[in-house]
């Protein structure tokens, strides 16, 4: 994927990305939160095809869809998000991993593999946002985990796969 950004004196930021299939768009990013997505003919990149106009709301909104954040395909057990070698994945615990029943804060995440618990959904389907160190992790919670790759791998392996004797 090719993305070039530029910047658009009075008016905000354009950013154009063309992608590996050779589709185009352009998005412009407004000063006053309004975005623009521009949609060119793939044989004419100057021939703008289709448009449409988001208010911030519908933006964050929509970026969260494509990013995954809002639905999870149900065959999905891991989703990575890489932004600039930091990772934002969700994971299940299993059952009879070592989490499993402790706190947040018994586990030392962010000492002992540098990564923060940014969200928990519940079995429920109950959110916490931000959870504190008394939250506690139970068998089947997805925990929402952002840091880089290495931590979050070795928090995975360590803490929320089971164990089998």
């Amino acid at each position: 994927m090719n993305v070039r950004e530029s910047e658009l004196p009075g008016i905000g930021q354009k950013v154009e990305v063309i992608t590996k299939n050779h589709d185009k768009i352009s998005i412009i990013l407004h000063d006053d939160g309004r975005k623009e997505l521009y949609y060119f003919d793939e044989n004419d990149h100057d021939e703008c095809l289709a448009s449409v106009e988001f208010n911030d709301e519908e933006a964050r909104q929509i970026s969260a869809i494509l990013g995954g954040m809002t639905y999870k395909p149900k065959a999905l057990e891991s989703v990575e998000v890489a932004l600039d070698g930091l990772v934002i994945e969700w994971f299940k615990a299993e059952s009879h991993a070592p989490a499993v029943s402790r706190t947040i804060g018994d586990l030392e995440v962010k000492k002992h593999y540098n990564v923060q618990i940014i969200a928990i959904v519940k079995k429920n389907r109950q959110k916490q946002l931000s959870p504190g160190i008394d939250t506690v992790i139970e068998e089947g919670d997805t925990l929402v985990i952002s840091g880089e790759r290495s931590g979050l791998k070795k928090l995975v392996r360590e803490q929320l796969t089971a164990r089998i004797s």
